[in-house]
């Protein structure tokens, strides 16, 4: 495929009357650009023309118009994960549609879609099936148009290429002369539909090109920063630096001094339990990004910290390591762990340790809103738009069909854009102003006020026979859970434990695992790959630490404690029911071919068999997340100042069936990088309940020459259900750093991030 010219692009427009005109749902937003044989749409410009109703829509995602353009809209929200290039290709390939004449639309928060929360992984191996059966209805329905035209058995025809052809005379109809007449019939039901062969779905599992690529580098993208509309203003908010805080009083004689500043707006402060509310604060609307903020750094506020002001992060971690030495809740029973222990020829034991972390997407959050007549409208660079629209309803006191939320490209989300807060403050401000606002996060806001991946604290202990077989496990785990931002929690949900613990495939015959108290101190949520984070670095790390113990090769210690090949299931981990992401595990049971497929995979293309020969040092790491199994080899070497650098990483990855190859080795390459950020420098401390780390200067990322010199991504191929891709490629990463570390320096990392242990 030739790389378009600006000559090739021809522009569309449509927003709310794209969908609402097509009869699908309230909405979506977009300014589209067609390249030849491939389809684009981004968001978004505010009065549009209306799209003509006539043609077939079979169901809200597919719509076919007498001119043969069939537009397709994407319900799940792009954040550089290649959605938009992925699902409406699917549904296309299923249809037969040309990409040449399709068009995508961005959908607007509606319940219609379904499920529209872009996390979780979730965007491909929940609604595979049902895409293609979207995609498949309309083809269904366009062929039976043809086979009543020509006489024929829909039998002998075939949709591709944008038309249904007569397999035996080749004759042929478009599908945009089909549309009128295919929209006078009866939408089939799913039972009457049959899926193609995935032999005829050409494009799945190519390197599809990213469709929003040329405006993004054009400079025509729009985020949630980049709407305008007439008469709008922007606000920035002073937010309590305590979790839970409120305004005790404030003074904004200096912020309505300065030029540009129109007003200053108190918000309610958020009582506990927190959900989606916003922080509370004093918002100050300006003409402008520079005089809010320049208003807001004059402002006068006292705070009171409330119940979280005493929050004190280090001491919270003395707290944590106290808290596992102690009996918790026991969530695992496999035997008779402890009497195991008790019997066994050598006992090792570790504590691990990893902090708060931020999200810190590459865009902070922001939102425009404009509140008018009993309605609402918001645009918003948001991950879950449905859940905006609730909060936003709710904040206001309206019926949630008088609020319409247009999705925006995200500047990367990581889980920070599914929780709407910031969609709500807009709302709120534009409500008291009246006037359309743009709520503006800056890096320091997003920093200092996000909803924090939660601090953690790990025991784990096992027992090894004579022979150095490891007969016994033991593991307690205590972090401040989810479900405390939701209501009064303070043990870790089956969520959060089926992500690494639960459904973790153990060859021991005998294991405890037990989930200790820990209570929140300030906004946790979930944040990329969630849980998995610390689970992992705590147990791929031990079993490096064991494998030292025994004086045998790490993988091979891995692979042994992995045991043979085999479908695991939850009686066999000692569980009534193993979560499994929201999927049946009957579909995607725990199994550990595929696991020691990657490590084998992973350590036969970094040589580890050759690492002592040529002086490499080299960490290898493996976990099971979101259904897919990913393996990870980090190589690490030291500079002329000592410092550990990062040389080399390979990672592995086993997710079923690919729809976008070129996305998935993206995300891949990603959360290498991402995790080394996370393993290197990642941590949020807190002093008297507020937060001290700031901008990147303080929180750190790793900078390019911090980053692998190459990033080696191989994707094992299967037909097997999909699996997730954003996420899994992260919590194998870290461990693997730090068990590199301990090949290279001999000194254990039980503690993240690595720059509190090693010089780097």
């Amino acid at each position: 495929m030739r790389t378009p010219t600006m000559q090739d692009i021809r522009i569309r427009l449509s927003r709310r009357s794209v969908l609402a005109g097509m009869g699908l749902v309230a909405g979506g937003l977009g300014l589209e650009v067609v390249l030849p044989n491939r389809a684009h749409a981004a968001p978004m410009p505010t009065s549009l023309p209306a799209v003509p109703t006539e043609g077939l829509r079979a169901n809200v995602f597919v719509h076919v118009a007498p001119d043969g353009v069939v537009t397709i809209v994407c319900h799940r929200s792009e954040m550089g994960q290649g959605v938009r290039s992925s699902l409406p290709v699917l549904i296309a390939d299923e249809l037969g549609a040309d990409m040449a004449h399709v068009k995508v639309v961005q959908g607007d928060g509606d319940e219609a879609y379904g499920d529209q929360n872009t996390d979780g992984s979730s965007s491909v191996r929940k609604i595979f099936d049902d895409l293609r059966y979207a995609g498949a209805t309309v083809r269904t329905m366009l062929v039976a148009v043809a086979a009543k035209r020509w006489k024929v058995a829909p039998t002998e025809c075939e949709a591709r290429d944008h038309a249904v052809f007569h397999k035996g005379t080749q004759r042929t109809l478009r599908f945009g002369e089909l549309a009128s007449d295919a929209a006078k019939l009866k939408v089939p039901k799913k039972e009457a539909v049959t899926l193609r062969p995935r032999s005829e779905l050409k494009n799945l599992g190519k390197e599809l090109p990213l469709l929003d690529g040329p405006d993004i580098v054009t400079g025509r993208a729009v985020f949630g920063a980049d709407v305008v509309l007439p008469g709008m203003r922007t606000a920035v908010i002073a937010r309590p630096p305590v979790a839970g805080g409120r305004v005790a009083r404030y003074d904004a004689t200096k912020t309505l001094a300065v030029p540009g500043v129109r007003q200053v707006v108190e918000l309610p402060a958020a009582k506990k339990p927190f959900l989606f509310q916003p922080l509370g604060g004093v918002a100050v609307v300006a003409d402008n990004t520079w005089a809010a903020m320049k208003g807001r750094a004059v402002l006068e506020v006292t705070w009171e910290g409330g119940d979280n002001a005493v929050y004190d992060s280090a001491a919270y971690r003395e707290q944590l390591l106290e808290v596992i030495g102690k009996p918790g809740k026991v969530v695992r029973n496999v035997g008779d762990a402890e009497g195991a222990l008790a019997k066994a020829a050598k006992r090792v034991q570790a504590t691990y340790n990893t902090p708060h972390l931020a999200h810190a997407p590459m865009e902070p959050p922001a939102a425009v809103a404009k509140v008018e007549n009993g309605t609402c409208e918001v645009w918003a660079t948001t991950q879950n738009p449905q859940a905006a629209r609730s909060e936003v309803a709710k904040a206001l006191g309206l019926d949630p069909s008088k609020v319409t939320v247009h999705v925006t490209l995200l500047g990367g989300g990581f889980g920070r854009k599914s929780k709407p807060d910031y969609v709500v403050e807009a709302a709120l401000v534009a409500k008291a102003v009246g006037a359309p606002v743009r709520l503006q996060w800056t890096r320091e806001d997003d920093v200092r006020h996000d909803y924090y991946h939660s601090t953690s604290a790990q025991r784990l202990e096992a027992g090894l026979d004579a022979n150095g077989k490891v007969v016994a496990w033991h593991q307690r785990i205590a972090f401040p859970p989810i479900g405390s931002t939701f209501a009064d929690a303070t043990f870790a949900g089956d969520g959060e434990m089926g992500q690494g613990i639960l459904d973790l495939p153990l060859a021991i015959p005998d294991i405890r695992m037990e989930n200790c108290e820990a209570r929140a101190h300030t906004r946790i949520g979930w944040l990329r790959s969630v849980a998995n984070i610390y689970h992992a670095f705590a147990v791929q790390s031990f079993i490096d630490e064991l494998a030292h113990e025994r004086g045998t090769d790490p993988r091979d210690t891995l692979l042994e404690v992995l045991g043979p090949s085999r479908i695991v299931t939850p009686k066999d981990l000692g569980v009534a029911k193993v979560p499994n992401y929201g999927q049946p595990i009957e579909e995607h049971p725990v199994d550990t071919a595929r696991l020691r497929r990657v490590i084998e995979r992973v350590t036969g293309l970094s040589r580890w068999d050759e690492r002592k020969q040529q002086g490499r040092a080299l960490g290898l790491a493996a976990h099971r997340s979101f259904l897919t199994y990913v393996a990870v080899v980090v190589s690490v070497v030291k500079d002329a100042d000592e410092h550990i650098r990062v040389d080399e990483a390979w990672i592995v990855a086993d997710a079923g069936t690919i729809v976008n190859m070129e996305r998935v080795r993206a995300q891949m390459e990603g959360a290498v990088v991402f995790g080394l950020s996370l393993g290197l420098y990642g941590a949020i401390t807190m002093k008297d309940g507020a937060t001290v780390e700031s901008n990147f200067r303080d929180y750190r990322l790793a900078r390019i020459a911090e980053t692998p010199r190459r990033i080696h991504v191989d994707i094992i191929p299967s037909d097997g259900r999909p699996g997730g891709i954003g996420e899994p490629g992260v919590p194998p990463v870290a461990p693997a750093l730090a068990n590199a570390v301990f090949a290279l320096t001999g000194t254990r990392v039980r503690e993240l991030p690595l720059v509190k242990t090693v010089k780097v």
